[in-house]
């Protein structure tokens, strides 16, 4: 056995000739345990937020987005978007073509934006989840076309469920000077029906900004005939996401992005990480001050085993292997410390997401989730450890050091 590494752990373990540094030793071990556990139960916290908004996103946004670098809108005809839609991974593909305009119903009146897709829209995302109401997933009807509003403008247009009324669009001209004398010839006027549904996402930047209806509606809306501003597709079962998704840019070249739902809402998501990031940072401050314990622990144990180092140094042991004796002992503490915290920071977390305890509100309903959501990733666990591991084994290099040539004279 390795002989600083046996003295160390017998030194740990042992009972002190002063009681308070068995003291001292407990509370470094359960400050590096609490730090520990903060780290893992933050960080889950964290992730538990990221998969829930991921999760209520993936309701709207395809697998995959195609859109064009260069202006806001490409021909639905060209070539680089047949390759991409011919690829034999693509189980769906729906042209998408959006833009802002103007709804009025009856005396209210706001800002939109109407997003056109095809009727293969229900195979692919998960809409027909989040419809809320007595009708169903329809775009048109021959020649009349439906709108399926937000739930938030729903409720800002007095819509209900059911609108009796066509609900009025407009969209300024996209050619042609705008005559002062009929302001209303600058605009393209078109009208939506009800199908009897509103989604609902939980999202304001959906709920409160989007309607659904036919490509050939918002075609006609904004003179963009045979035109398209994002391809949208849904892969086969087992494709190899990541390679698909490689060809598919490599096809688009500088052209157009090539988007997953994660870069699709790329703001929210960089956001949320830098808030983790933050959250890390501050826990492994506070990681640090716990392991200002350990120094105290080690500098009385030091003190209390001087006459101990005379007779490991009558014995044959070199400076350098008593002073390796003081760094095993904080580094085991940390240890020790990090594989406690770890266990109950998982133990906290399994019963967060059992039972719920810690709620994020008094009122049932009044939230998207009523418990803080929780989910435990495997790598954050691992970078906790080794971050425990490292702040803990820094923290007494020094010190011991320091110690050692001041004490064992």
């Amino acid at each position: 056995m390795n002989f600083p590494f046996y003295i160390a752990r017998r030194y740990l373990f042992s009972k002190k000739s002063t009681h308070a540094i068995n003291i001292i030793s407990g509370i470094s071990i359960i400050g590096v345990a609490v730090a520990t556990m903060a780290l893992v139960v933050t960080l889950s916290v964290f992730n538990g937020f990221h998969d829930l908004v991921a999760s209520f996103f993936t309701q709207m946004d395809p697998q995959l987005k195609v859109t064009p670098v260069r202006g806001k809108t490409a021909a639905a005809d060209d070539p680089v978007l047949t390759r991409i839609r011919q690829l034999p991974e693509v189980a769906v593909a729906t042209e998408a073509l959006e833009d802002q305009a103007l709804a009025v119903y009856g005396e209210r009146q706001m800002m939109v934006k109407v997003k056109g897709v095809e009727d293969n829209f229900d195979q692919l995302t998960h809409i027909r989840e989040i419809l809320e109401g007595d009708g169903a997933f329809e775009l048109h009807a021959a020649d009349m076309s439906y709108g399926i509003p937000g739930m938030g403008i729903a409720y800002q247009l007095g819509l209900g469920y059911t609108y009796q009324h066509p609900l009025k669009i407009y969209a300024p001209r996209r050619e042609g000077q705008l005559n002062m004398a009929n302001p209303m010839d600058g605009f393209v006027e078109d009208e939506l029906y009800s199908p009897g549904v509103v989604f609902c996402m939980k999202q304001g930047k959906y709920d409160k900004n989007y309607i659904l209806t036919s490509i050939a509606f918002t075609r006609h809306l904004f003179e963009q005939e045979g035109r398209l501003s994002s391809l949208e597709l849904r892969l086969k079962p087992g494709s190899d996401f990541e390679r698909v998704k490689n060809e598919m840019q490599q096809i688009a070249g500088d052209r157009f992005h090539v988007r997953d739902r994660y870069e699709q809402q790329d703001d929210t998501f960089r956001i949320m990480k830098v808030e983790k990031l933050i959250a890390y940072i501050f826990l492994t401050f506070i990681l640090m001050i716990a392991c200002f314990n350990i120094i105290g622990s080690l500098s009385m144990l030091i003190i209390d085993k001087r006459n101990d180092v005379v007779t490991l140094r009558n014995l044959g042991a070199t400076d350098r292997q008593i002073t390796r004796v003081f760094l095993l002992e904080g580094r085991m503490i940390s240890v020790i410390g990090a594989f406690i915290g770890i266990v109950l920071g998982l133990l906290l977390c399994w019963i967060q997401q059992m039972y719920g305890i810690v709620r994020l509100g008094s009122d049932e309903g009044s939230f998207v989730v009523n418990a803080y959501p929780v989910s435990v990733h495997p790598w954050d666990v691992v970078i906790v450890f080794l971050t425990v591991l490292a702040v803990g084994f820094l923290s007494v290099w020094y010190p011991v050091r320091y110690f050692s040539k001041r004490l064992l004279v």
